[in-house]
């Protein structure tokens, strides 16, 4: 079969390139389609788990990476903070269910341009996609006011909240604890030693302070009901 000297090729396609990280299949096909259907926009690769993206953005970059933070195994927080050792370092915009309260912040201290929540229309997908694309943030106007109120804060000396305390990889664990995940499978899912994770608990107990591991189980299953479950569950 002749080629058709019309079609674009890998070097004179100019659509910015995007990967997206998501472990649910019909998540990745239904993004896939809405950012292929763009004429400025095409897929270039998708992964369900974070070692997976890891390895595929090696071998072939992208301009931009959409990545959820809840993924198999390692987070998409540390994914992201992976990414940033890249070169090229791809732009990075988180779409979550989960809260960008919680989230927003630690996903942008680890590198990502923007969050998006995955309740909201297709089209602030695009809209934040592209946005990032022409090198700006995106986050909402409610989280903005968020940083607002937490800077004028810090500045009257009030503390974080409890949980706002807490390492990435402390509330990473702290999540799983709540969802009833026992040591060694919370070491296994996170890829790190029973006595890595034992460690992390004592820190979280010390911080949020709780004296023994059903106060533990008790705080993550409270937190998860009333602040860190994804939004619409």
């Amino acid at each position: 079969m002749t080629p058709d000297a019309s079609a674009p090729t890998a070097a004179t396609d100019r659509r910015a390139r995007v990967f997206v990280v998501d472990d649910h299949p019909l998540v990745r096909e239904s993004l896939s389609n809405l950012i292929n259907g763009e004429p400025d926009l095409r897929v270039c690769g998708q992964a369900g788990d974070s070692a997976t993206a890891l390895a595929c953005l090696q071998a072939e970059p992208a301009d931009i990476a959409v990545v959820d933070v809840a993924l198999p195994g390692e987070s998409g927080l540390e994914l992201i903070k992976k990414l940033q050792d890249l070169s090229p370092v791809p732009l990075v915009l988180v779409l979550s269910m989960y809260d960008e309260a919680i989230y927003a912040e630690r996903a942008l201290r680890a590198g990502a341009r923007g969050y998006v929540m995955k309740q909201e229309t297709t089209d602030k997908v695009l809209v934040a996609i592209r946005q990032i694309l022409q090198g700006s943030l995106y986050i909402s106007t409610h989280i903005s006011s968020q940083f607002a109120r937490k800077f004028v804060n810090a500045r009257a000396g009030d503390d974080l909240s409890l949980v706002g305390r807490l390492t990435d990889r402390e509330l990473d664990i702290f999540r799983l604890i709540g969802l009833g995940h026992e040591t060694k499978r919370i070491a296994q899912d996170l890829h790190i030693s029973m006595k890595t994770v034992q460690a992390h608990s004592a820190n979280i107990k010390e911080k949020l302070g709780l004296t023994n591991a059903n106060e533990l189980i008790r705080e993550g299953v409270r937190w998860l009901e009333t602040e860190g479950k994804p939004k619409g569950s």
